[in-house]
């Protein structure tokens, strides 16, 4: 019962942040002008106080308690959006848009602890599955219907729409406790951050040493996945008007990818046999790099459905991967949480960031940002393989990692 709440929770605040996250861009666009550059520079940002604040997040929740956490992250999303649609400068929607990444981050390592504390190895998958089904899904129809509700709701609706969610969190967030302890003083409650661990790490089958070495190539693939993402994000907006598409059009035609993770996720959750399969990995690492040029440099629409298709499966298999080996590593899970969640925002700073600093210092190339990115990713890709053959040699004495 429980657990079904979270995932209720989950997917509420799915839905309420990508509303504002991911329009944010559109909204700056049409409100004060910013062009590819600027908007990936304010990407940048955001990843830059994400990074941090998911770090510190997750440690926060593993300290005092996972629904303080969550009430703490929706009161400051919820007082950081309401000033949002009074502000009527650029500078202070960067500072509202500071704000609301803190509060975000201390949501998503703590929703992500919550349902996979105390589960065995075998309900562990099932758990991660549900999350990322859930998420994925109410996220896409987010993205999708996110255009729509800017074009008949106005360009203030990123505002209003994404509170009003958030207030029916904090209001379910305080039921979830207060049905929680109910549970505890009954001997039958979940785990929380607060409570001693009722099960060992010996519940996992797998060599420690193997399960230590995917969790880290994992955590190297997750930040170049949302380098791509959030770079993608940022141009979406200036994509869009090459294509000559409106902002309801760009909703419905730019979450295809989407929709894609989230079939990718729901096949991962059903099927196991991926797990600890290096492989699968640097396959799906691969075709996002393709994919990611695919879509930015897209002559026509059709060439921009397809590679969105490949791109969407890719970092669906990247994304599971790191999210199940830090659940699958260790007991601490609000700190892997944050610690998963901090190496998204590091990957949301560095792709933008090398975006917009190709855009500023190369400005009569209007691809150079593009290039930079996926010149980028391929640095990666040797680095995931750089990563895995260290830690074949580090281990062949304990372990195989497949390849």
């Amino acid at each position: 019962m429980l657990k079904t709440g979270y995932f209720i929770l989950e997917g509420l605040n799915s839905f309420s942040t990508v509303c504002y996250a991911y329009y944010l861009f559109f909204f700056m666009e049409k409100t004060f002008g910013f062009g590819n550059e600027a908007n990936l520079a304010l990407a940048a940002l955001y990843g830059f106080i994400y990074t941090f604040a998911a770090w510190w997040g997750g440690r926060f929740a593993q300290r005092f308690g996972y629904f303080t956490a969550l009430k703490v992250g929706f009161v400051i999303m919820i007082a950081a959006l309401a000033c949002g649609a009074r502000l009527q400068s650029a500078s202070g929607q960067v500072l509202v848009m500071g704000a609301a990444v803190i509060g975000m981050c201390f949501t998503w390592p703590t929703l992500e602890a919550l349902v996979s504390e105390g589960e065995t190895p075998a309900g562990l998958q099932r758990m991660v599955g549900i999350y990322n089904v859930v998420w994925a899904a109410t996220g896409a129809i987010a993205y999708f219907s996110g255009g729509a509700m800017l074009d008949h709701l106005g360009l203030k609706s990123i505002f209003y729409v994404p509170v009003a969610f958030q207030f029916v969190q904090l209001a379910f967030t305080l039921w979830l406790e207060a049905q929680a302890r109910a549970r505890a003083g009954q001997g039958r409650g979940p785990q929380t951050a607060n409570q001693p661990a009722l099960l060992a790490q010996a519940l996992n089958p797998r060599p420690i040493a193997k399960a230590k070495s995917f969790l880290r190539m994992a955590w190297l693939a997750n930040p170049f996945a949302y380098i791509a993402i959030n770079t993608l994000l940022a141009v979406i907006p200036g994509l869009a008007r090459r294509l000559e598409l409106s902002t309801m059009l760009a909703g419905f035609c730019c979450s295809i990818w989407c929709f894609a993770r989230l079939g990718t996720f729901f096949t991962l959750w059903l099927w196991p046999a991926w797990h600890y399969r290096f492989r699968w990995l640097v396959s799906a690492y691969a075709a996002m790099i393709c994919a990611f040029a695919g879509i930015l440099l897209a002559p026509n629409l059709a060439v921009l459905v397809v590679a969105q298709i490949f791109f969407g499966a890719a970092v669906g298999l990247i994304y599971y991967s790191s999210l199940f080996y830090s659940m699958d590593v260790g007991e601490t899970k609000g700190e892997h949480g944050g610690l998963h969640e901090a190496a998204i925002g590091l990957g949301t700073f560095a792709g933008p960031g090398v975006g917009a600093a190709s855009l500023h210092f190369l400005p009569r190339f209007p691809n150079s940002g593009a290039l930079a990115v996926t010149g980028l990713l391929v640095l990666g890709l040797g680095g995931l393989l750089g990563v895995w053959s260290l830690e074949r040699t580090r281990n062949r004495t304990r372990m195989t990692i497949d390849d």
